[in-house]
């Protein structure tokens, strides 16, 4: 019994059996609030699988932007990036890293439906050297302007709807990838989490005497 309402239920169910397991994202010392909420909020709505992050220091995320997207989105900090990367590939997953680089590749050249994990340099520096060094794909999004590259939240958006698009035309979207076991843990873990805040709300927002 989830005490959430059947509608609700049924969301958190759709979210689950559509998330893209083998899609990940790892955001390699991003730094800038707005920019990691907006990559949060397109994570949640391409449903990937799972959101990785390192940071040199605290960061908030801004509720404006996220619009409650961080509550659904699987996330782990990385704490050793070495052990990362090494446990990432062991896995199967293929390093897709943006780069302004001589061996770059069109993004829209890679296929997303392979277990992919898509690695987004900070906002000055860009990708740390060791996730160049693991990287099996060096990607860049085509500029036709005066700007050498678009701002990371936005590169992010513009690779990962390729993805969703590759994934959906496949029919990846169709079917759960996520274990059953782990689907039901999450539904029980999401019901109670939402009936609390409700309940937080209500009280917040109760006339006082």
């Amino acid at each position: 019994m989830y005490l959430v309402s059947e509608e609700r239920l049924e969301k958190m169910k759709s979210i689950l059996n559509t998330r893209q397991n083998t899609l990940r994202v790892f955001m390699d010392y991003v730094f800038s609030s707005h920019n990691l909420s907006a990559i949060v909020r397109t994570c949640d709505a391409v449903n990937v699988g799972k959101l990785y992050y390192r940071h040199q220091r605290k960061v908030r995320l801004n509720n404006e932007i996220t619009m409650g997207a961080h509550k659904w989105i699987f996330h782990e900090y990385v704490e050793d990036i070495e052990e990362f990367y090494k446990s990432i590939k062991k896995e199967g997953y293929q390093v897709v890293v943006t780069l302004l680089d001589e061996e770059t590749v069109d993004f829209r050249e890679v296929d997303y439906t392979k277990p992919t994990l898509i690695v987004l340099g900070n906002e000055v520096d860009g990708a740390s050297d060791i996730s160049i060094k693991y990287a099996d794909k060096k990607v860049i999004i085509p500029m036709y302007g005066m700007s050498q590259s678009l701002n990371v939240s936005v590169a992010n958006a513009v690779i990962l709807y390729e993805a969703q698009r590759q994934r959906a035309a496949k029919g990846m979207y169709d079917t759960p990838s996520l274990p059953q076991e782990l689907i039901e843990k999450t539904l029980k873990k999401w019901a109670y989490d939402d009936i609390i805040e409700k309940e937080l709300r209500r009280v917040r927002h109760k006339p006082k005497n």
